[in-house]
């Protein structure tokens, strides 16, 4: 090989001065310096080390889209909240109609069950997967374009910017009213708040049950305990307003006239504290810490005729009757949820998939046969179940303990209040299970609640020893009157 090719070559691959070169070569002073040319060969090899492959020729991978959804959660709440974010679900469902031929005519209501219909679907963002494109819409005139239309969308989108959208419902996030109730027991076991159809609310404090009149803000001792060296551990309303029962740490019921503060009647037969009590026209049922459960009338203090349902091993602390007064659920520290009928004393029904005790427990009044449950800090679930099948229909993890469930008279909602270890109060929607509103202000848990006559407002009572009146719920539909001819009260002579 020739000796000077050699020396070039090896000082390209290199990049130092050529061999025995004494050192830099000195320029001449005739000549401006340079900056040093870099040479090259003839062959040309491609730098691979400086290209990102990852980031231009890979897809995200599920860790990256899930860092990036959850960094967005919190924006996308606030905007899905909003009247802006309805706005852009209408735009998107524009977007779809004119250049997707979505043929979406109304936009859904974005709390509703049916906003994940309307909602964008993800696109698939893999590079070098193979799909077939969808046909654009034809731009001729159609069935779903007018001819002579000065509109520069179609039927579709005509339809749905022309169609009404319902406004966001907003929930303060401030209770209305806040009462002191000193020596309210922090006791999830107990149920020491009660609101009759008069507009009454009951509430057990200490040896006491006071009575707090809504319309008037009057307050009244109704009954004190302690000359009996006795406590309240629950209170119930009978449907009329006009009787309210009383549980004792004795064992007792006791039945009072709310008008006349006089005691009726007081029932004997359980051996240990009654926590939870429910009302079936004239008959009690009460649920106590010696496991059994007791019908009774209330009528009579005859305890032969009572009715002893007997399943749970541990402490019962919840009792509610279905809307049709045909059955009653029942919660117990032992887990379970028994649904007993009115013919056998055993239950007809029985679920074991909550892990903690189950206390709060709720009938749909709007679909027969639903029954929500919660569960305590170890399980932290609201499930429901179809008690005409007995089958589980679906299931929500809440994050803490739940205490109370109470659903809307007006609209398929419902509210629940929960403890460890958030003390929060959340409405949901149902059947989505959307949560549309999330309110806080007790310092302890919220292990009371009771919904108003007129379904629209929640009072909560909670170990701080506060009760907080909040406004969850929409008003009640009002029906319009219909005119007619015939009626003979809508004209005057």
């Amino acid at each position: 090989m020739d000796q000077e090719f050699e020396n070039r070559l090896l000082r390209q691959i290199s990049g130092q001065s050529p061999v025995g070169s004494a050192g830099p070569k000195i320029r001449s002073p005739g000549k401006a310096a340079s900056p040093r040319k870099v040479q090259y060969g003839d062959r040309f090899i491609p730098a691979r080390a400086g290209s990102s492959w990852h980031t231009k020729f890979e897809s995200p991978t599920k860790e990256e889209e899930s860092a990036a959804a959850s960094s967005n959660s919190a924006t996308k709440k606030e905007r899905d909240g909003t009247e802006a974010g309805e706005d852009m679900l209408a735009y998107h469902c524009l977007l779809q109609n004119e250049l997707l031929g979505a043929n979406i005519s109304t936009v859904k209501d974005p709390q509703c069950e049916d906003r994940r219909m309307v909602s964008l679907k993800k696109a698939s963002r893999n590079l070098f997967s193979y799909s077939v494109k969808s046909q654009r819409p034809s731009l001729a005139v159609g069935e779903d374009q007018q001819p002579y239309s000065l509109s520069p969308v179609g039927k579709d989108s005509q339809k749905l910017l022309r169609s009404p959208r319902k406004p966001m419902r907003k929930i303060s996030k401030i209770p209305f009213k806040v009462l002191d109730a000193p020596e309210l027991q922090d006791d999830f076991y107990l149920n020491l708040v009660d609101w009759s159809s008069t507009n009454i609310l009951s509430v057990g404090l200490g040896t006491c049950v006071y009575l707090w009149s809504a319309c008037t803000s009057h307050v009244t001792r109704l009954c004190d305990l302690a000359v009996d060296n006795d406590s309240v551990t629950s209170v119930a309303w009978n449907e009329r307003g006009q009787q309210v029962a009383v549980g004792t740490h004795k064992g007792l019921v006791q039945i009072w006239d709310a008008s006349a503060q006089k005691k009726l009647i007081t029932l004997e037969g359980h051996s240990a504290r009654v926590g939870a009590l429910a009302w079936n026209a004239d008959s009690i049922c009460s649920g106590s810490r010696d496991r059994m459960i007791l019908q009774r009338d209330s009528r009579t203090p005859n305890t032969s005729t009572a009715r002893t349902l007997s399943g749970h091993r541990q402490e019962v602390c919840g009792l509610k009757w279905s809307p049709d007064h045909q059955y009653l659920a029942s919660g117990g520290n032992d887990n379970k949820l028994f649904v007993w009928g009115q013919a056998s004393t055993l239950p007809i029904q029985q679920y074991s998939d909550h892990t903690a005790a189950v206390k709060a427990i709720a009938w749909s009044p709007h679909q027969h046969g639903l029954l929500a449950s919660g569960g305590g800090t170890a399980d932290k679930y609201i499930r429901f179940w179809n008690t005409l099948t007995g089958q589980t229909l679906n299931a929500v993890d809440t994050g803490s303990q739940v205490c109370n469930l109470a659903w809307s008279k007006h609209d398929n909602e419902l509210v629940s209040t929960h403890g460890y270890s958030q003390n929060q109060i959340l409405v949901w929607k149902y059947p989505s299970l959307v949560q549309v509103a999330k309110l806080t202000g007790h310092t302890f848990r919220v292990l009371y609640l009771a919904v108003s006559p007129d379904g629209e407002a929640i009072v909560t009572g909670a170990g701080d020893e506060t009760l907080r009146f909040w406004n969850v719920f929409s008003k009640s539909r009002s029906t319009k009157e219909t005119r007619s001819v015939l009626n003979l009260f809508n004209h005057i002579r």
